[in-house]
């Protein structure tokens, strides 16, 4: 995988379907992580600890493990209410093991028609623990692209690596696969091309920026503050895309923004969200099939 420098400037304006200005995606995260590991090494169960004094894998850290299963018990079910109450979709992402072991969630998404992308097998594995092992990752990618197909029951057409923790040659095997969109390139508010040996593959950015984990978790925001930090990107960006479009993805994990006292703020972020002329509520694939066509038109020569 590689992709040129594109200084903004430099590029022609970006021109969404039906004069569009931010394509806005509202991404849930549908993680599992195993409870214990078989290693002696410090893990935390479910990623980053909301808790310090990590135990040895092979440890049941149960503060951890359950904050997050929280999400997946509870959260979720309350971002889906409110997402059904307002008539909007999320783009959702899912480690293969979910499938499995959590499937109420994966149904729920597909029940509903929502787009649905691969995101490794199992969250508390990273691809970047194969980086010198190659047929290790691509095992890995194509057992979890397999997963996908078979409860999904069409090939994956994206993927995010856990923890966006890919590798420089995770891009070449999803376009050797078939997929069209990758997500772990997060310096760009726009969509443009990966170069790889199997053909051109569209990054459509996640963001740790825009995240709940992120403002809330770390910065210890409250939920005003949560709202207003995404209300103020999505109107930077809206006024920024009357003249070259934007994309604006908000990352959400259901232990997180799912709890009772922050869902307000999302409420109100897409309150406003919907209240704004020109927002594109595109799923991943969307702006992938339109820009393979269209990229020409914003950055020519970018396979040259």
């Amino acid at each position: 995988m590689e992709y040129p420098y594109s200084a903004l400037p430099d590029r022609l304006p970006l021109k969404w379907p039906n004069g569009a200005r931010v394509a806005l995606i509202l991404t849930f995260n549908l993680e599992t992580w195993d409870l214990t590991k078989d290693t002696t090494k410090p893990y935390y169960a479910g990623g980053p600890a909301i808790l310090p004094d990590s135990l040895p894998g092979d440890t049941p850290d149960f503060p951890n493990f359950t904050w997050r299963e929280y999400g997946q018990r509870v959260g979720i079910w309350r971002l889906f209410d409110l997402f059904d109450q307002l008539g909007v979709k999320a783009s959702c992402t899912t480690n293969a093991v979910t499938f499995e072991r959590r499937k109420a969630m994966t149904d729920a998404v597909l029940d509903r028609g929502w787009e649905l992308l691969a995101h490794n097998w199992e969250q508390g594995e990273l691809l970047t623990d194969f980086a010198k092992d190659p047929a290790r990752e691509r095992e890995v990618v194509l057992r979890t692209l397999d997963q996908y197909e078979k409860f999904v029951g069409r090939k994956a057409k994206g993927w995010l690596s856990s923890s966006l923790r890919g590798t420089l040659q995770t891009a070449d095997i999803l376009a050797e696969y078939g997929c069209t969109f990758y997500c772990d390139i997060m310096n760009d508010d726009q969509p443009y091309l990966l170069k790889t040996p199997h053909g051109p593959i569209v990054s459509t950015p996640y963001s740790n920026e825009i995240n709940d984990f992120t403002f809330i978790t770390r910065k210890n925001f409250t939920t005003d503050q949560f709202a207003q930090a995404l209300i103020e990107e999505l109107d930077v960006l809206h006024e920024e895309g009357a003249t070259t479009g934007r994309i604006m993805n908000v990352g959400l994990h259901p232990h997180v923004s799912g709890r009772a006292h922050r869902i307000r703020a999302i409420r109100e972020f897409i309150e406003h969200a919907k209240s704004l002329p020109g927002v594109w509520w595109a799923t991943r694939e969307e702006i992938a099939d339109w820009y393979l066509a269209n990229h020409e038109s914003h950055i020519p020569g970018q396979l040259g």
